[in-house]
């Protein structure tokens, strides 16, 4: 069962600073944190970068908003952090929305308008930007983790960009990413990993991740997230083997499901 820990780093007059956010990273990676949502952009002080590297270190699944337009114009700190899942957003008709901002760091997107949420006093409220999306996306990091306990924070992000619905021009852009985030898929879709990071899961703990192709695996256009390095133990001794899968588009049937 999946538990929250809510951490508020930003009094509620919004005049927050970088530390401040540092140091809710900080407590959050002591507690054991297995996702970390980051709905806020900072500057990139030393004390934060630090945060997000023990985060990652810790192979904590780290998940921020890429920022709202206006004021930003491009994918803030921490979303711009090599190795962060930088959320951008759509709208009801899923298409790109205009609060969402765009550019080369966006990693994947999520519903990012009026979107129902909790808020002072006990209450609920309808919010829109990019915030939301992460909270959503981050959500969906801690469902695969849950499904797969011993996959890395790596492999989770590869599940949720691997199996994106595409939008805009074929394979990554800048403003969706590797496309919408489709749950279903990225909880039971047979996605092949990066490579050899997984960790060693204990004995009887049976597989953490499939490998296989998706159907209508044939066609080209492939990302550097569609790549997988499969091992392919030959008669001859040991090969290895690239796979590159199409992205998905909106119209493509579901990906093969995991038995």
């Amino acid at each position: 069962m999946a538990k929250i820990l809510p951490i508020l780093d930003t009094p509620l007059n919004g005049e927050g600073d970088p530390d401040a956010l540092a140091s809710g990273i900080e407590f959050a990676v002591t507690r054991g944190a297995d996702v970390i949502s980051i709905s806020a952009v900072a500057g990139a002080s030393v004390r934060l970068q630090q945060a997000i590297r023990a985060a990652q270190d810790a192979d904590i699944v780290v998940v921020a908003a890429a920022g709202n337009w206006p004021p930003d114009t491009g994918v803030r700190f921490p979303a711009s952090e090599e190795g962060v899942i930088a959320v951008g957003g759509v709208g009801r008709d899923g298409l790109h929305a205009a609060v969402s901002v765009t550019g080369p760091k966006v990693d994947v997107v999520a519903p990012a308008v009026d979107i129902y949420s909790t808020s002072y006093d006990g209450k609920y409220s309808k919010g829109t930007g990019t915030s939301s999306a992460t909270a959503i996306v981050a959500g969906a990091a801690a469902l695969i983790r849950s499904k797969y306990p011993y996959l890395p924070a790596r492999e989770v992000a590869h599940r949720l960009t691997a199996t994106a619905v595409d939008k805009g021009a074929p394979g990554r852009d800048d403003e969706y990413g590797y496309g919408v985030i489709d749950l279903v898929a990225a909880l039971t879709a047979d996605v092949p990993p990066l490579g050899f990071e997984s960790v060693s899961a204990p004995a009887g703990a049976g597989p953490t991740t499939t490998a296989g192709a998706l159907p209508g695996d044939e066609g080209g256009g492939a990302t550097a997230r569609g790549l997988a390095t499969l091992g392919v133990i030959l008669a001859a001794g040991v090969g290895w083997a690239v796979v590159a899968r199409r992205r998905r588009r909106g119209d493509d049937p579901p990906p093969r499901i995991s038995r």
